[in-house]
């Protein structure tokens, strides 16, 4: 061959080589699926009709959603727009850390499939899942059923496994709404990283010994089998784990770790009880007791990655470092030991057990909140991201670039504008009169169904969410008495210095439950709550912040109102969780 043609076709493939994209991989957590649009099997109902787009819908109330901490229905919706919009970024891997499905029911899990497979085959996307506490609920299928959807003349429908299980006199009965175990959601979708494809350059679980040098496809579908992937969560209790590393691209290791420790509930009970099992929400607490192959399993692989110049990327439904940014103690004060899910915040131990086995960077879903955790351990660095749920505010998912072997950037993209996000209103609407007719005391607020946006219509979910569950739930009920008399002079004065000449009357156009509201926006979507407070407001809150924490009282009122400016302080201040940098050579994250 000539040598000015090769020099430059060399040349060319040099510089490809320099224009590469660069790998990227989409985090969608705690989906959490209804197939809105979906059939069952064994029965013709379908749902009930919608006047505005004429479907036949499956739904549940927006009365139950308005009282849960994710909707149920309207996520449909956010996540096909977040699929369009990977798919419009050009971003082929996308990994789902739990929760992908409502409660693992079969008609859920087909509907889920169906739209995966749909987006891989339209778009070359590959998906890669691991379970959350949701799917499966336990590790064996159980009956099951809700008594909250909706049904004809806007009154609740009651769907159920079998019959005599439910509450609801209106009902329909159907295998397909029975909370799967894991053999049925492997079955359904072992294609979405469950089970290696011919185009993984390398796939493994925690029960095999196959190491690179020694992969093949063959053995990995071995491996794959449901029967080789079980373990003794306690003695005589046998229960499956879905764990699983893959290398979807050259050089990119991603460890979907199955999180879920169901542990039995009697020891003297027989392990083929399916309802004789503890959920799986304490997340990984449980796994430094009861599930240590995974932390030896990490260990290896860890070990084996370093050897073989590859990137460790990990993923699982809970998160490995605290994500209340340090404000437990004062959540305590305020709250009680058992409130704000504080039992979900994993021990200390966790990030440093799973730090010194090599991980270096965790994603993680269950809390459905924006946050970023740092952890160092000696030489041991560990960072773990919270990517937020499409149901439930603040909507978004997470980018990780994988920009070289040292650093990685983190992009955080919120779901403003939904399509379709106000199709089922008319069918609320219908739900809201038939509630006043029957004289109900507590009703939703019917202003959510005048929402212009995703956005707008997930941030008044969560004011519903506070005012109908959290304040009565999980706040002292004479502080919230007390707190309710005040607005935001009268918290200033409290503390404020007789002496001092500051213009207090701007502080009175809010009130103590605008500052309770603000508190878990901050709670949910960390720094990206700011944008959603009024930056008057945001001003005061600092001034208030300085104030309380300068002050000395011994009232218990004023020390409980100390905590919750503290609380809101830590909240508010965090690491990087919109978009920023991984150094992992200098062990720092930077904003971008």
């Amino acid at each position: 061959m000539n040598k000015g043609i090769l020099s430059f076709l060399l040349f060319s493939f040099s510089l490809l080589a320099g224009q590469q994209k660069p790998v990227q991989i989409a985090f969608l957590s705690d989906v959490h699926f209804q197939d809105l649009y979906g059939s069952f099997s064994d029965h013709d109902f379908k749902g009930i009709v919608n006047p505005k787009t004429g479907k036949s819908t499956i739904l549940r109330t927006m009365d139950s959603q308005l009282r849960s901490t994710r909707i149920f229905n309207e996520n449909y919706f956010a996540f096909l727009k977040a699929l369009d919009d990977i798919a419009a970024k050009g971003i082929k891997i996308v990994a789902m850390p739990g929760d992908f499905s409502d409660d693992g029911q079969a008609y859920n899990l087909r509907g889920l499939h169906k739209v995966l497979d749909q987006y891989h085959r339209k778009h070359g996307m590959k998906f890669y899942l691991t379970p959350g506490n949701h799917d499966p609920v336990g590790p064996f299928r159980n009956d099951g059923g809700k008594d909250d959807f909706l049904g004809k003349e806007g009154r609740p429908l009651g769907i159920y496994s079998k019959e005599h299980i439910g509450k609801s006199i209106d009902k329909i009965i159907t295998k397909d709404i029975a909370e799967s175990g894991y053999l049925e959601i492997l079955n359904e979708l072992k294609g979405f990283g469950f089970y290696p494809q011919k185009e993984d350059l390398f796939w493994s679980t925690p029960f095999d010994n196959v190491s690179l040098k020694d992969y093949s496809y063959t053995k990995a579908l071995q491996s794959a089998e449901y029967s080789r992937r079980m373990y003794e969560v306690a003695k005589g209790f046998s229960v499956p784990d879905l764990s699983y590393v893959t290398e979807p691209v050259k050089g990119v290791w991603m460890i979907a770790i199955d999180g879920n420790t169901y542990l039995p509930k009697n020891i003297n009970e027989s392990s083929q009880n399916t309802s004789n099992y503890k959920g799986a929400a304490i997340g990984y607490n449980n796994v430094l007791t009861n599930k240590k192959h995974l932390i030896q399993w990490v260990k290896k692989l860890a070990d084996e990655a370093k050897r073989n110049n590859k990137t460790l990327i990990a993923f699982t439904h809970y998160p490995m470092i605290d994500f209340n940014d340090g404000a437990g103690h004062d959540i305590k004060n305020v709250l009680g030991e058992k409130k704000w899910q504080l039992e979900r915040v994993p021990q200390e131990d966790v990030a440093k057990v799973f730090a010194e086995a090599g991980l270096q960077i965790h994603f993680a879903g269950h809390m459905h909140i924006n946050d970023t955790g740092i952890r160092r351990f000696g030489d041991h660095f560990l960072v773990n991201v919270q990517v937020p749920s499409l149901a439930a505010y603040l909507p978004g998912y997470k980018i990780l670039t994988l920009t070289s072997p040292d650093k990685m950037e983190v992009q955080t993209e919120v779901l403003y504008n939904v399509p379709h996000f106000d199709d089922l209103f008319p069918l609320y609407e219908k739900e809201y009169l038939a509630l006043e007719k029957e004289g109900r005391n507590i009703l939703w607020n019917r202003e959510i169904l005048k929402a212009k946006s995703y956005h707008e219509f997930m941030l008044f979910h969560l004011q519903e969410l506070v005012r109908l569950r959290m304040i009565p739930d999980d706040w002292p009920e004479d502080f919230i008495k007390k707190g309710r008399q005040l607005n935001g002079k009268d918290l200033l004065l409290l503390v404020l210095d007789s002496n001092s000449s500051m213009d207090t009357d701007e502080f009175r156009e809010w009130m103590f439950d605008d500052l309770l509201f603000d508190l878990y926006k901050f709670q949910s979507a960390d720094e990206l709550a700011k944008k959603d407070i009024p930056a008057k407001r945001w001003q005061q809150y600092q001034i208030l912040i300085r104030l309380f924490e300068q002050n000395e009282s011994k009232d218990p009122f004023i020390i409980q109102l100390k905590s919750v400016f503290r609380i809101l302080s830590l909240l508010s201040s965090g690491d990087p969780s919109d978009h920023f940098e991984i150094d992992f050579k200098k062990q720092e994250i930077k904003r971008l």
